[in-house]
C-alpha cells in the first residue's frame, strides 16, 4: 500500500502525466494578459475596451494543440448555429481531452447557462477560474448564473471581481439590479 507521502507524490504528478498522455499544457500567455488589463485600465472609451477585450478572448481561445483547438472551434461553431447538444458534446471531449485548459471549462459552462442549466454551470465555472482566475468572461459568466439562481449577493462579488479586471464590461449595468435585489431582501 501507498504511503501518505507517497500518494501526495503520486497526486502531484497528475498534471503533468495527464498532459504527457494527451493535450499539452495550455499556452502561457501571462505577460500578453498583463499588458492587456493594465491598458484596461487606462482607456477612455467603451470601443478602447471592446478591442482589448477581444484580444483577451483571443488569448484564451488559443487552446493548447491542434486536436483541442479543432474541439474548441467546432464547439463555438455548434453554438454559433443553436446546435447545443453538439456544442455540449465538444466542449465535454475538450475537458476530457484537455482537463486543464480553462476555455473547455468555460465554453461547456456557456451551454449549460444558455440552455438554463444554471446548476450545472457553476462548477465548470469554478474550474476555469480555479485554472485562469483572471477570466473576465467566466467571472461575468459566474455572476450573471448565480443571479439567475437567486444568489445576488454572490453574484455581487463575482461582478465586482471581473469589473475590477476590466471596468468596462457590458455587465456592469447588472451591478445596479444586484444591489436592488439585496435591498429587497
Amino acid at each position: 500500500m501507498f504511503g501518505q507521502a507517497a500518494r501526495i507524490a503520486a497526486l502531484a504528478l497528475l498534471p503533468s502525466m495527464a498532459a504527457a498522455d494527451g493535450c499539452p499544457a495550455a499556452p502561457d500567455h501571462e505577460a500578453a494578459m498583463d499588458r492587456l488589463f493594465a491598458k484596461l485600465e487606462r482607456v477612455g472609451s467603451e470601443d478602447e475596451a471592446r478591442i482589448l477585450g477581444n484580444r483577451l478572448w483571443d488569448l484564451w481561445d488559443d487552446a493548447p494543440d491542434l486536436p483541442s483547438q479543432a474541439m474548441l472551434d467546432q464547439g463555438m461553431r455548434a453554438r454559433s448555429s443553436y446546435d447545443y447538444l453538439q456544442a455540449l458534446d465538444r466542449f465535454e471531449a475538450l475537458v476530457n481531452y484537455c482537463p486543464f485548459y480553462a476555455e473547455g471549462y468555460n465554453q461547456r459552462a456557456f451551454i449549460h447557462f444558455l440552455t438554463e442549466n444554471f446548476e450545472a454551470a457553476l462548477p465548470d465555472l469554478d474550474r476555469a477560474l480555479a485554472l485562469n482566475p483572471r477570466h473576465v468572461g467566466a467571472l461575468s459568466g459566474k455572476a450573471l448564473t448565480l443571479h439567475a439562481l437567486g444568489r445576488d449577493a454572490e453574484a455581487l462579488v463575482a461582478l465586482d471581481a471581473a469589473l475590477a479586471l476590466n471596468p468596462w464590461l457590458g455587465e456592469r449595468h447588472l451591478r445596479p439590479v444586484l444591489l436592488q435585489g439585496m435591498d429587497e431582501l
